[in-house]
C-alpha cells in the first residue's frame, strides 16, 4: 500500500510565527531586567507628552505668547510632579505621628473590633491585636516600606535626568522623520501613528484627571462629614491611585472605611464612608467616565486587567500607573499594520481599533479618507 505523502506545512507562516514568538519573549525579558533603566524612561515619556499637551492647551485656550507657552507647560507640569512626590510623603509622615500619638487607644479599639467580629461569626475565642502583632514581622515590613521611600525619591531624580535630555531632543525631532521617512505619504503614515498614540494617551489623562477630581471633591466633603482625620491625605491618594485600573477603586473605597474603624468608637462612620464612596465610584465608572471617554479608551476590560497583571510584574507601582496608557499606545500602533490589525481588534473594546471608522451599508469596514500606501 503506497505511503501518503506528509502534509506539506506553510513553513514560512510557522518561521514567522515562531520567529514573532521568540521576538514576544526576548522582549518581555529585556524589559524586565533592564526595569530599572526602562522605568524611569517611561515615566519621562509620559511627562513629555503631557508637557505637549499642556502646552497646546495653553496656546489654544489663553493669552500666553506661544513662545512661552512650551516653558510654562514645562514648569506646570514639573512643579506638580514634585508637590504629589511632596504631598505624599508629608502626608504619610503626618498620618504616622498623628498614629503615633494615639497608640494607646488603637490597640483597645483593634481588640473591640475584633471581638464584635467574633460574635457576629459566632466565634468565641479570638486573639488579642498584640498576639496579632507578634506573628508579624513589623522590622521587615518598615525595612521595605523605607527602601520603598528611597526608591521613589532616586526615580524621580532619573525621570527629572531623562525628561531634560528628551526635551533637549525634541528640537531634532521632525529632522530624524524626514530623514527616517523620505516620502512624504511614508512620513505622514509615521506622523499619523504618533497622532494617534498621542491623542490616546492625552484623552486617557485628560479622563482620568477631571473624574478624579469629581470623585476626590465629593469623598473629601464625605470624609469632613463624618470627621475622619487626614481627609485631605487621602483625597490625595484617592486621586493618585484612581490612575491604576480596577486596584485604584477598590482601595479608594475599602481605605478610608477600615481607618474609620480605628479612629471611632462606633461603627456608623465607617459604614457611611463604605456606602457613600462606594456610591460615588459606582456614579463615576459606570455613568460619568463612559461619557467622558468616548473612544479615547476603547480597550477591552480583560485587555486593561492583563495590561495591569503583566506590567504590574514587570515594573511594578509604577507600571500599574502606565499599564492603561502602554495598551492604549500598544492598540494605537497595532491598528496602523494590516499584518497586526487583527490584534488591535482584540484589544479594543467593540472591534474598532480606529477611532474615525464607520460602517458602510454592506457592513464591510472601511477607514475614513484612509492614507494611501499603507504599510503591511
Amino acid at each position: 500500500m503506497p505511503m501518503k505523502a506528509p502534509i506539506s506545512l506553510p513553513t514560512s507562516s510557522v518561521a514567522r510565527n515562531a520567529l514573532v514568538t521568540i521576538a514576544v519573549v526576548a522582549t518581555g525579558a529585556a524589559v524586565y531586567w533592564l526595569r530599572d533603566i526602562l522605568t524611569p524612561l517611561a515615566m519621562a515619556i509620559f511627562l513629555l507628552i503631557m508637557i505637549d499637551g499642556v502646552k497646546r492647551f495653553i496656546e489654544a485656550r489663553t493669552r500666553v505668547p506661544q513662545r512661552f507657552a512650551g516653558a510654562a507647560a514645562l514648569i506646570l507640569v514639573v512643579l506638580l510632579f514634585f508637590a504629589s512626590i511632596g504631598i505624599i510623603v508629608n502626608g504619610a509622615a503626618g498620618f504616622f505621628d498623628e498614629a503615633t500619638g494615639v497608640t494607646s487607644r488603637i490597640g483597645p479599639r483593634i481588640d473591640q473590633i475584633l471581638i464584635d467580629g467574633g460574635r457576629v461569626l459566632g466565634i468565641d475565642t479570638v486573639p488579642t491585636a498584640a498576639e496579632l502583632m507578634t506573628q508579624l514581622d513589623v522590622r521587615s515590613y518598615v525595612a521595605s516600606a523605607a527602601l520603598q521611600a528611597q526608591g521613589v525619591l532616586t526615580g524621580a531624580f532619573f525621570v527629572m535626568i531623562y525628561l531634560a535630555f528628551l526635551l533637549a531632543s525634541q528640537s531634532g525631532f521632525r529632522r530624524k522623520i524626514i530623514g527616517m521617512f523620505p516620502d512624504r505619504t511614508a512620513r505622514g503614515e509615521a506622523l499619523e501613528v504618533f497622532q494617534r498614540v498621542r491623542g490616546g494617551v492625552e484623552g486617557y489623562l485628560w479622563v482620568q484627571t477631571v473624574t478624579g477630581a469629581m470623585i476626590c471633591a465629593a469623598a473629601w466633603l464625605l470624609m469632613r462629614a463624618v470627621g475622619l482625620q487626614n481627609a485631605e491625605f487621602w483625597t490625595f491618594v484617592i486621586f493618585i491611585i484612581g490612575f491604576i485600573p480596577v486596584l485604584g477603586g477598590a482601595v479608594a473605597g475599602l481605605a478610608p472605611p477600615l481607618f474609620a474603624l480605628v479612629q471611632f468608637e462606633t461603627y456608623w462612620q465607617a459604614a457611611v464612608l463604605l456606602i457613600g464612596l462606594q456610591i460615588i465610584l459606582f456614579i463615576s465608572g459606570n455613568l460619568i467616565q463612559p461619557r467622558m471617554q468616548g473612544d479615547n479608551q476603547n480597550i477591552d476590560p480583560v485587555v486593561v486587567l492583563l495590561a495591569l497583571a503583566f506590567w504590574g510584574k514587570v515594573w511594578g507601582v509604577v507600571g500599574m500607573f502606565l499599564s492603561t496608557p502602554l495598551a492604549v499606545m500598544a492598540m494605537a500602533i497595532l491598528a496602523e499594520f494590516k499584518g497586526s490589525r487583527w490584534m488591535a481588534i482584540l484589544l479594543s473594546g467593540d472591534g474598532e481599533p480606529y477611532a474615525d471608522e464607520e460602517t458602510p451599508p454592506t457592513g464591510s469596514r472601511r477607514r475614513v479618507n484612509p492614507p494611501q500606501g499603507k504599510a503591511d
